[in-house]
């Protein structure tokens, strides 16, 4: 079928990782539906400087950028990592789609297997909640905060920088890295990021046709599992910079909602799980955030939180 809606504009940022992400989605659409769009590359102030995320006040540096072009019009839609989007969502923007997640997890790249590495081994990952939860199972090795795209910190243990690094399994799929990966975590192990593996398609609110357009990619599971997970960031009112894990499944019947808060040491934790409907995947998420504050959550998270 051809679209009144002509050829879309999709904004992405520069990196690999981003345009193969937003090639993923722009395939999608126009395999579903024959509509005609083009990547426009943007290159956002959280892509050239060298300054740890955590210092720049956390993901939404990244969205910032693509969501100023879409108020300008320079374009139509925008694709992010769902971990990236803050958690109190602007009015202007709406969250036309969350397609099927992938790989929820997180992996390690390197020779060996986690447990394999020797005692002082640099394992090299830029997320303070894979630092506490990997540290409250390997106290023993040394993490080492790090930045760049997925080829600069794989390259680090091909240099012999680092002897591992900490990538989300995702990611490295997309990439076509999979054979590199050593070891998955699974998340009785390390608890993913809330909406890791997760992608969301945005645009603004006010083009209800292109609202209605892209909600063809929209998967309802998904999009109840991530939201408990986020409900739970936002009620800890925790950065990406927390360490904060959340999973969420929704079977089509029941949602089932995992999380986490570990002290940046890994020696303590506040680990808890709910179940509920997923027409109620929010409230969900802020009773379970309650229910770990009341143990002491938020004493954990101590500096990192906002």
């Amino acid at each position: 079928m051809t679209s009144r809606l002509g050829t879309l504009r999709l904004g992405t940022r520069r990196s690999l990782m981003a345009t193969t992400q937003s090639q993923m989605v722009a395939d999608a659409y126009t395999e579903r539906t024959g509509q005609a769009i083009e990547l426009v590359g943007i290159t956002t102030f959280g892509d050239v400087t060298k300054a740890h995320l955590a210092q720049l006040g956390g993901t939404g540096v990244f969205v910032t950028a693509l969501r100023d072009k879409l108020l300008d019009g320079e374009i139509d839609f925008a694709v992010h990592s769902l971990k990236d989007i803050p958690t109190t969502q602007d009015p202007r923007m709406t969250l036309a789609a969350l397609p099927a997640r992938h790989d929820h997890r997180d992996a390690l790249v390197g020779p060996v297997k986690f447990a394999d590495l020797a005692p002082g081994a640099r394992v090299g990952t830029g997320s303070p909640r894979r630092i506490a939860m990997l540290s409250a199972l390997r106290p023993d090795l040394q993490y080492v905060p790090i930045r760049g795209n997925a080829d600069t910190r794989i390259g680090k243990v091909a240099s012999g920088e680092l002897d591992a690094v900490v990538l989300a399994a995702a990611g490295l799929a997309r990439l076509g890295r999979e054979s590199e990966i050593a070891q998955v975590f699974e998340v009785e192990e390390v608890l993913p990021a809330p909406g890791q593996g997760a992608l969301v398609v945005e645009c603004l609110t006010e083009r209800a046709d292109l609202v209605s357009f892209l909600g063809v990619l929209d998967d309802p599971r998904t999009r109840s599992a991530v939201a408990a997970e986020r409900a739970v960031l936002a009620a800890l009112e925790a950065g990406c910079a927390a360490p904060v894990g959340a999973f969420a499944v929704d079977d089509g019947h029941t949602l089932n909602l995992t999380a986490s808060v570990v002290a940046i040491d890994g020696r303590e934790a506040v680990r808890k799980s709910a179940a509920g409907s997923p027409s109620e995947a929010a409230q969900l998420g802020r009773r379970l955030a309650a229910e770990m504050i009341a143990e002491g959550a938020d004493r954990l998270m101590g500096e990192h939180s906002h």
